[in-house]
C-alpha cells in the first residue's frame, strides 16, 4: 500500500526547515519537532513546533472535511 508524502515548511530568519513525512506518520513528525525544540543549540523553538503542529492539523482537517 502506497502512502502519500506530505511536507511542512517553516522559514525563520536565515533558517529554512523542511519536514517531509508519510501519511499516517504524523506522530513521528511531532516527536521530531519536540526533539528539535528541546535542542538549545537550535534556532527552532517551541513556538515553531506549535506552528508546524497546527499546520499539520489544518492539513488533516482539510482532508477529513469531504469524508464527514
Amino acid at each position: 500500500m502506497s502512502r502519500n508524502r506530505r511536507c511542512l515548511n517553516l522559514t525563520k530568519g536565515r533558517h529554512r526547515y523542511v519536514f517531509g513525512y508519510e501519511e499516517g506518520r504524523e506522530s513521528d513528525l511531532l516527536a521530531a519537532l519536540v526533539e528539535l525544540a528541546k535542542d538549545e543549540s537550535s534556532a527552532f523553538d517551541w513556538f515553531d513546533a506549535a506552528v508546524l503542529a497546527y499546520e499539520m492539523g489544518k492539513q488533516l482537517e482539510t482532508e477529513l472535511d469531504p469524508v464527514m
